[in-house]
């Protein structure tokens, strides 16, 4: 059955109804592919298989009984060991979190998967507290790009888009403050949706306060869409979480692009060096669009880079992160976290708020964009992956993984929705994505557009395997 592997959330479910194979089949499928892949990848951080296992046959049952309890009943996810998962320790990918504790409560969007019948198979890797892109921790080590070892899987959602790439489970949940599900999904050749801040909500709050997204990892835009129906509606727990939406995302999809204005910007109007490959191949993306009825234009939005507002941010969360810490504990972190620490103790409060009013101006500017663009189209990353084990690529100047995900962390401060699908491969067989961008509150546009894209055959299609 390593063939379910291959599946779509969807197209399992569909499989589930019509009786072709089980949820049993789909997960011990789902499992042996995880154990499989977890030497050379290194994905997961615990694999949950007697309790997957529970779950599958529970799922089955209520197959055989034409009784589904929701809409992922029976369907293998991952986690990213970011989110409470009831029963297993969230490490975050840190040392200094002591394993040892109830871990009885499940993340909001946790408890809306299992709420719907969703089969846990396992947690998996993120670097210390999601501090950077790319996926490598004290706790857990190198976490490896599934379409070749030598190189990063992305961050800092690595794992989880490791796992959908490779088959161990069709869905993920990721998280993103930077770019952290965009980053390894171009990377590693899946979707992945960055939703509009609150749409998805998040408790315990991060320390990185809204700059945090919960977001969907998954092998297309269909899945997406239906793990949104499923995870986008409000917890109590959080008190920045948005009213439910108006309809459901995947009734959505059908929609098309034709009619929506699109804004194609290449480099961001020349602020960021962009690879040929990876330029020609978002080109060609954007082409097809216009093929299916979009308007499109080259235009660029009125963003001046502002890195070190969001470092001022970023950093600021960091401290805070690991504020309570003892001098052994900080011992124990990633050096390059410990650093940014130090730096952001160092901001006043003064320094925090003017980085508030950058962010405030940012949103501003990009939403008197979005009154004359339904969408935004960059390049999710200006590269392809690089060698694994560092933060930035050799030779490249860079200080901070900052460096080199331009297009991504300015989409964190406006809260806007931002997607990355991937239109192709490098000369070197490595995924390139393109990011669709919207304003905020219509991440339905960005879930329509990625899914005709899928629908005309731009994205790159099959299954990465570790080399």
């Amino acid at each position: 059955m390593s063939e379910l592997t291959d599946l779509t959330a969807v197209r399992l479910l569909d499989g589930y109804r019509k009786g072709e194979w089980s949820p049993v089949e789909a997960t011990r499928a789902a499992l042996r592919r995880a154990e499989a892949i977890q030497p050379e990848v290194n994905a997961f951080v615990r694999l949950t298989a007697e309790d997957a296992l529970a779950r599958a046959g529970e799922s089955e049952e209520r197959w055989r009984r034409g009784e589904p309890r929701g809409l992922l009943d029976g369907v293998p996810v991952t986690v990213k060991d970011i989110l409470l998962l009831r029963g297993a320790p969230t490490l975050r990918g840190s040392k200094a979190v002591n394993p040892a504790g109830r871990w009885d409560e499940d993340a909001p969007s946790v408890a809306r998967l299992r709420e719907h019948g969703a089969v846990f198979i396992g947690k998996t890797t993120t670097p210390e507290y999601g501090w950077k892109g790319v996926t490598d921790s004290p706790l857990s080590g190198v976490t490896r790009n599934p379409w070749d070892t030598a190189r990063t899987a992305g961050g800092s959602s690595g794992g989880s888009a490791a796992a959908v790439a490779l088959g161990a489970g069709p869905l993920s949940l990721g998280t993103d403050g930077g770019g952290s599900v965009r980053i390894p999904a171009s990377f590693c050749g899946i979707f992945a949706l960055k939703p509009t801040y609150g749409r998805v909500p998040l408790y315990p709050a991060s320390a990185f306060g809204t700059l945090a997204h919960v977001g969907p990892m998954t092998r297309d835009a269909a899945d997406a869409a239906l793990l949104m129906d499923v995870i986008g509606h409000p917890d109590s727990r959080d008190w920045s979480a948005l009213a439910p939406p108006p309809g459901t995302y995947t009734d959505g999809l059908a929609g098309g692009v034709r009619g929506l204005r699109v804004a194609y910007s290449p480099s961001l109007g020349g602020q960021v060096a962009v690879r040929p490959e990876v330029a020609r191949a978002v080109r060609r993306a954007v082409e097809r669009l216009a093929e299916l009825g979009a308007y499109v234009t080259e235009a660029d939005p009125d963003l001046t880079d502002p890195v070190e507002a969001f470092h001022t941010l970023w950093f600021s969360g960091a401290a805070r992160v690991t504020q309570h810490l003892g001098p052994h504990q900080r011992e124990l972190l990633d050096p390059g976290l410990r650093e940014i620490c130090a730096q952001g103790a160092r901001y006043s409060a003064l320094d925090y708020l003017a980085a508030v009013d950058v962010r405030m101006d940012l949103g501003r500017r990009m939403g008197r964009f979005h009154d004359a663009y339904d969408l935004l189209v960059t390049p999710t990353m200006p590269i392809t992956a690089f060698e694994a084990g560092v933060e930035v690529p050799k030779g490249s100047g860079h200080r901070r993984w900052t460096g080199w995900t331009p297009f991504t962390y300015p989409f964190n401060m406006t809260q806007q929705p931002a997607a990355s699908v991937p239109v192709g491969a490098d000369g070197n067989g490595l995924p390139i994505g393109l990011q669709l961008v919207a304003a905020r509150h219509r991440d339905d546009l960005v879930l329509r557009a990625a899914h005709a894209l899928y629908e005309a055959g731009v994205t790159s299609g099959g299954r990465a395997r570790p080399a």
